[in-house]
């Protein structure tokens, strides 16, 4: 079970395949074991790295407060350590926004960008934004990860015939630490690098579930502000694509590493 020991952590990651390497970042309340589906498929021409961030997983779960920008730099450090700079970015929701981070704070370990359902920032401009989180927050401190789990399979996977994908969803979300469940969607709100998407240079594919909990048209405007980014849509989706829709995804993503060259 590989480690990497960085300043006040250990942080679990796995390596598959060998080419050129190719770096997927979960988003919050999940781990790495939420890319199975693409294991296979890109472990057999690429290096594919997966890893539980920091509070989540096989990972240590410290006190925060957490940031998003001390994810961004445990994974500079994991980057570094593995050598494996330039490297391809996948990351969904929470971890698209650790992409972004990571394409603006250190650009020279980013070969190109892959958002899955995820913008560059999370501001809540709303009451109803503001009263979300607090929802979430208030049931996570009096009934647990469990319901929230339970709460979040209906949502996300709405349809009779994925039945075994909410059970799994909600036997997986439980094991979260409730504490560093917190201190991890503390560290999304207020933070926002959308002033700085201009100066990310590198080839980015967005990638927008079309039932995803933000519109497309807001990922079409953030992408129009890029640089070198594109977008695609993926059909009867909702926001987490790559196990809902894991051969639609899977090709997309193939599709615009192949372009790179």
């Amino acid at each position: 079970m590989p480690k990497l020991h960085l300043r006040d952590i250990d942080l679990y990651y796995e390596t598959a395949g060998q080419g050129e390497p190719i770096l997927f970042i979960h988003g919050l309340g999940s781990s790495s074991r939420d890319w199975e589906e693409q294991s296979a498929f890109f472990s057999r021409n690429y290096q594919m790295v997966t890893f539980d961030l920091r509070g989540h997983g096989k990972s240590d779960k410290p006190p925060g407060p957490y940031s998003i920008p001390l994810f961004a730099s445990d994974i500079a450090q994991l980057i570094n350590f593995l050598d494996i700079a330039p490297v391809h970015v996948v990351g969904i929701s929470l971890g698209g926004m650790i992409a972004f981070q990571l394409a603006v704070s250190t650009p020279d370990l980013v070969r190109s960008l892959v958002i899955v359902n995820a913008t560059p920032e999370f501001i809540l401009r709303t009451s109803k934004e503001r009263w979300q989180v607090f929802q979430r927050e208030i049931i996570i401190r009096l009934l647990g990860m469990r319901k929230i789990g339970e709460v979040l399979s209906k949502r996300l996977f709405p349809k009779p015939e994925q039945d075994q994908l909410r059970r799994l969803l909600v036997e997986r979300w439980a094991e979260n630490d409730p504490r560093a469940y917190l201190a991890s969607m503390r560290a999304i709100v207020g933070w926002s690098v959308a002033d700085h998407l201009n100066e990310i240079r590198c080839p980015t594919l967005v990638m927008a579930a079309d039932a995803d909990y933000t519109p497309v048209a807001l990922k079409e405007e953030f992408v129009a502000r890029m640089p070198q980014a594109e977008l695609v849509v993926i059909k009867d989706s909702r926001h987490a694509t790559p196990v809902e829709r894991p051969e639609q995804f899977n090709e997309a993503v193939k599709a615009f590493l192949l372009k790179l060259g």
